[in-house]
């Protein structure tokens, strides 16, 4: 018989002594949350354990089933409540997640990590993942864009390589990108994720889907207004197998203020989708494949892999370029340091002479040269671990798209008539090739 099954997501913006109204906001959340009954709950930006705790103990009667995953030094702000019993979870940490001096962002100091936990539901195995990556805060200027997509890479290849026995895999959360940007595409193209939006009979929500609305009591309205007023980052992804088959019925969305209370439940509006899965015949279902066997969207993702190893290689040289600046500081800061205790040396060597010494000074002009060698040297360790996080995704993608022009070659030539070389390669020819 068809399932159904109900996943919740959303970003609780919960920074403890930040976020505005968090305490009530909670309890507002926990009472939806209970009314509904949603089968699967995915939580982000639950910073706080003691948040979690509350929640947990608040649905302990509808959703006894609960996991909070730590990491970082906030946490990683991920939380799963399910109706269906938790079989095994697992965290993957990003190996990048913004800069340690940016502290005013933050998204270096909270763990951003992919969860994923395995339900049991009518005796379908349910794989499901629940990430947050890192915000996007100037789109004209934006330096994390090599860590976000080296960010989605990951969460791609998780998400491959942890699913393959999967009868149905869903995947939710704050993916801090649009439709259409780089990471998406990846993600589409390497998965076989289907987006509820796009793909559900009825939905009910704000204009084109969007999460993040200026009709938010919480939202920098003038964030949003170059970007036509809403955009969508949060999502709820699904993908069936050959022994079921997966359908979005519903997707409803949240609209700013609840009705009944003075302020919304986070600065994003949460998600409701409802998944319809029929288990059909051995064999038998209509899955998603993982790389379609088109020449088309071969080459669609060869484009999309190429785009995103040039992205990536732009990320290497500026890590590159900072770790350089990095290491000069280091060394000005140790020749002053040298510089000092020489002159400190001095006096003993003035053999008696009865020479003043500005012992305040020195030891002010030590502890700063001290300083800039401690803090630079850290500087370039950092910098040293992010060019090898970068070039370790680059050689990925580089074997990712040697791999993608082999399948490419398999099909007959004369699905080249007519086409230069790099198109017959999969390759754009107004793209460049980041080899050269």
């Amino acid at each position: 018989m068809p399932v159904k099954l109900r996943v919740f997501s959303l970003n609780c913006w919960g920074i403890r002594y930040l976020s505005k109204h968090r305490t009530q906001r909670y309890a507002m959340i926990g009472d939806h949350l209970s009314k509904e009954r949603h089968d699967v709950v995915l939580l982000q930006e639950v910073w706080s354990e003691k948040d979690f705790l509350f929640l947990k103990k608040k649905l302990g009667s509808t959703h006894p089933f609960s996991h909070y995953f730590k990491s970082g030094f906030f946490g990683s702000g991920l939380a799963v409540f399910s109706r269906h019993t938790i079989h095994d979870a697992y965290l993957y940490r990003y190996s990048l997640n913004g800069y340690p001096y940016m502290a005013h962002h933050g998204d270096w100091f909270g763990g951003k990590a992919v969860g994923k936990i395995l339900l049991n539901v009518s005796g379908l195995s349910v794989h499901v993942f629940v990430t947050h990556l890192h915000a996007e805060y100037c789109r004209e200027q934006d330096s994390y864009l090599p860590h976000r997509v080296v960010q989605a890479w990951e969460l791609m290849n998780f998400i491959r390589h942890t699913s393959a026995g999967a009868d149905v895999v869903i995947l939710g959360g704050d993916l801090n990108m649009q439709p259409g940007d780089l990471g998406m595409k990846l993600l589409h193209g390497y998965t076989g994720l289907q987006d509820c939006f796009t793909e559900t009979a009825a939905f009910d929500g704000c204009e084109q889907g969007f999460t993040h609305i200026m009709d938010n009591l919480f939202t920098n309205k003038q964030e949003l207004i170059p970007l036509g007023g809403g955009i969508r980052i949060d999502y709820v992804f699904f993908k069936g197998s050959k022994r079921v088959d997966v359908r979005c019925e519903s997707l409803t969305t949240t609209k700013g203020v609840v009705p009944g209370h003075p302020f919304p439940y986070s600065d994003h509006e949460a998600l409701c989708a409802e998944l319809l899965l029929c288990p059909s015949e051995e064999g038998k279902g209509e899955s998603v494949p993982e790389k379609d066997n088109t020449a088309g969207k071969l080459s669609d993702l060869v484009n999309t892999v190429t785009e995103a190893r040039t992205e990536v290689k732009v990320g290497v040289h500026c890590a590159e370029r900072m770790r350089h600046t990095a290491a000069r500081l280091a060394i000005m800061g140790l020749v002053l340091l040298l510089l000092e205790l020489a002159i400190a040396a001095v006096p003993y060597l003035a053999m008696g002479a009865d020479q003043p010494f500005p012992k305040t000074t020195f030891y002010l002009l030590g502890a700063l040269c001290f300083a800039v060698l401690l803090s630079t040297t850290l500087l370039y360790i950092f910098y040293t671990m992010e060019v090898k996080a970068l070039q370790g995704t680059e050689d990925q993608m580089r074997l990712a798209v040697g791999s993608l022009h082999e399948r490419l070659r398999e099909f007959p030539k004369a699905a080249c008539k007519g086409r230069s070389q790099r198109e017959c390669d999969g390759l754009d020819p107004n793209t460049p090739d980041p080899d050269e």
